[in-house]
């Protein structure tokens, strides 16, 4: 990963998915599942438009609910579940509508989707709602993969070069295990929170220490 930040799901997604139709039948949803080692799939309608999620959460409903003697309150309050444990089509079973991105979305984009709706992946598609990959949690963990080294020219060139030509060579840029260290004199004190804040946005990045000091507080004794 050398891009430069905001990656995006675009960059971390994966384009190949195991997808069912409407009509496929709910021994086949299971097993796709387990062949390709997914807790969830998209349902496709026509040229591939998303048009819900079958999850195993959608799936256990049948097995809950296999010997549970319903009650009239009990049925009411979960008529949902009760639908799914009865049905044996993708049409029955899915989530509709799916909760989707598009591949130009900002990883923290994402995420906040998937906390929000409280899934673990998002089927990804464009304008036309057209299945194009999906991403899931691990994916959008990959970021934190990135090297120390790339994490720290990235730093240089986007927070350092750019808000202090002057002074960028006075600036030190560490990083180690993902934590960003800056040390170093700056003329304008006003720029240090900004420089860690936009440290701290580079995607990859687990920590930021910001030591950087300004003239005027150079020589200012620290409080006991």
């Amino acid at each position: 990963m050398n891009r430069r930040s905001p990656h995006t799901v675009n960059d971390v997604m994966t384009s190949t998915v195991v997808a069912v139709g409407p009509e496929a039948p709910f021994k086949e949803i299971v097993a796709a599942m387990k062949e390709w080692q997914v807790t969830a799939v998209p349902v496709l309608e026509g040229e591939g438009r998303v048009v819900g999620v079958v999850s195993e959460a959608d799936l256990l409903a049948k097995e809950e609910l296999r010997d549970e003697e319903p009650t009239m309150i009990g049925q009411k309050e979960r008529l949902a579940d009760y639908a799914k444990a009865g049905a044996v089509a993708a049409r029955d079973l899915m989530s509709s509508p799916a909760v989707t991105v598009r591949a130009g979305a900002t990883l923290p984009r994402a995420a906040r989707l998937m906390a929000e709706h409280r899934v673990k992946r998002l089927p990804v598609v464009d304008e036309q709602g057209v299945l194009k990959g999906i991403v899931s949690r691990s994916d959008l963990l990959k970021v934190f993969l990135r090297t120390d080294e790339d994490l720290a020219a990235e730093v240089r060139r986007d927070v350092v070069d750019r808000f202090f030509p002057v002074s960028r060579g006075a600036i030190r840029v560490s990083v180690e295990k993902g934590c960003v260290t800056l040390t170093g004199s700056v003329r304008d004190a006003a720029l240090i929170p900004v420089a860690e804040r936009l440290t701290r946005a580079v995607e990859g990045v687990v920590d930021v220490r910001c030591d950087l000091i300004a003239p005027m507080t150079a020589d200012v004794a620290p409080r006991p």
